[in-house]
């Protein structure tokens, strides 16, 4: 896509998985999703948070398009937009936003009461729901752990799409809830610094991280380590 395109931070994301099921890009979704299923040998991974380290580097893309793949394998699947300030599931899933994490988290109120069906088999959806004034106090509060225990019992795997950990402190806070998490970055336009501090935030969180994905990488490149790559066609 081009850089106009990978800049606009609202807006509904691309489903590559979906609409080019045998592109390589899509290969490298059902890639992510095998190697986050041996990322531990010890424990199951059940919830996965999507982070980035600055806006724009495609983490809510690639949140979508990781739900879309865990569903197409056939796993009971929930995406969770936990990005409570500028949240884009319900634009990718063309759903209402009336209610969603936020008002789970305010209201005692069952679970099943927020989650919309997709046009998907597998996979729901909770959108963020209305945007609060105090989002980080929100994610705080001790009733989401209680939530995501809850999730996680009922589906096979919860994906869940934060704010740039950079940014805001919201995704320190997820990352308590999640049994993995994977940084996304640029490579347009990060850098080593930005990854490394992103990277201590997490550890200081205790977050598991799982793996990194490098977005718009030219596909010219191989897979490297522990790393992934992407066309440049991934990132809206």
């Amino acid at each position: 896509m081009s850089r106009r395109h990978k800049d606009e931070y609202n807006g509904p994301r691309y489903l590559v998985v979906d609409k080019q099921p045998h592109a390589t890009v899509s290969e490298q979704f059902r890639t992510i999703r095998t190697n986050i299923m041996y990322s531990s040998v010890n424990t199951e991974i059940r919830s996965v948070l999507f982070t980035s380290d600055m806006a724009a580097a495609g983490k809510s893309t690639i949140a979508s398009n990781m739900a879309v793949a865990y569903a197409q394998a056939g796993k009971k699947t929930l995406l969770l937009d936990a990005d409570l300030r500028r949240p884009t599931s319900h634009e990718t899933f063309r759903v209402a936003n009336r209610e969603g994490l936020s008002t789970l988290i305010v209201n005692d109120i069952p679970f099943q009461e927020v989650i919309k069906s997709t046009e998907f088999e597998n996979l729901d959806l909770i959108t963020s729901g209305p945007i609060p004034p105090n989002p980080a106090e929100l994610l705080s509060a001790s009733k989401l752990e209680a939530i995501m225990i809850r999730l996680m019992t009922h589906y096979d795997m919860v994906i869940m799409d934060s704010p740039p950990i950079l940014s805001v402190t919201d995704a320190q806070l997820l990352s308590k809830h999640a049994n993995g998490v994977v940084l996304v970055t640029d490579v347009g336009s990060n850098n080593r610094n930005r990854l490394n501090e992103a990277k201590d935030l997490l550890n200081k969180a205790g977050a598991n991280i799982i793996g990194i994905v490098l977005n718009g990488r030219p596909k010219q490149y191989k897979r490297d380590g522990p790393y992934y790559h992407y066309q440049e066609s991934t990132v809206t």
